[in-house]
């Protein structure tokens, strides 16, 4: 350690603050972190690439410090999918601050990490004050049945007005209309479920009709049109 002479040249004064770090919620319990493996949690963040043209929802699950499970979910560029595989694999095993500091192949994703690392770090995980936090595998919950993302892609013009593509439910199939040619329900297609069925053995069409459903007053409709090509 070096020290410039004015510091070599001062008299020692008592440092009498010593009460350490204000705690923090994790997981159920006030823990005074002071190392990486001090902190626990899973939370959620998202971020941006420069361009904006992209973003990234990153969800991880950290026990004592090491982050044990990782969950990526992009949207808006093709090129951060490729991101996101690799991003999935890197993440698992390290620490938190390995991972702070690792380029995670796309802006979007290190940006995500940053926000995650922030709200880990000062206590505000979605589980800080949950007993124990949540076991290795919860951030699939968010995905819901058939493990696929919660996208909404809606799609409008001035002159031809809004079209439905998908939704939580699934893709837009086709979309109803009454009189007035406004919107009243919607016919969707739930891909994870009928996935689902063909893995199981069904044929593809059956499938694709087990899979449909409705929403709002679908049936009520004077006309329906296809939201991709009419």
């Amino acid at each position: 350690m070096l020290y410039s002479s004015e510091v070599e040249n001062m008299c020692s004064v008592a440092q009498g603050a010593d009460h350490g770090p204000a705690p923090i919620p994790q997981e159920g319990r006030w823990v005074q972190a002071k190392e990486i493996k001090d902190i626990s949690g899973l939370t959620h963040g998202v971020g941006r690439c420069a361009p904006q043209q992209g973003a990234c929802k990153l969800t991880l699950n950290v026990k004592d410090g090491i982050i044990e499970e990782a969950l990526l979910e992009t949207i808006g560029c093709t090129g951060m999918t490729h991101s996101a595989a690799m991003a999935s694999e890197i993440l698992p095993g390290k620490t938190i601050l390995e991972a702070l500091n690792i380029d995670l192949v796309c802006d979007a994703i290190n940006v995500a990490m940053r926000e995650l690392f922030l709200q880990i770090v000062y206590g505000r995980s979605q589980t800080a004050f949950s007993e124990g936090g949540l076991p290795v595998g919860a951030s699939l919950e968010d995905l819901g049945k058939g493990m696929r993302s919660q996208v909404g892609t809606m799609f409008g013009t001035r002159v031809k007005g809004a079209r439905y593509l998908e939704l939580t439910e699934g893709y837009v199939n086709r979309i109803a209309l009454d009189e007035n040619g406004e919107i009243i329900g919607y016919e969707f297609i739930s891909l994870g479920k009928m996935m689902d069925l063909i893995k199981k053995g069904e044929e593809a069409s059956t499938a694709l009709e087990k899979a449909k459903g409705t929403y709002g007053r679908f049936c009520e409709a004077v006309k329906y049109i296809d939201p991709r090509l009419e």
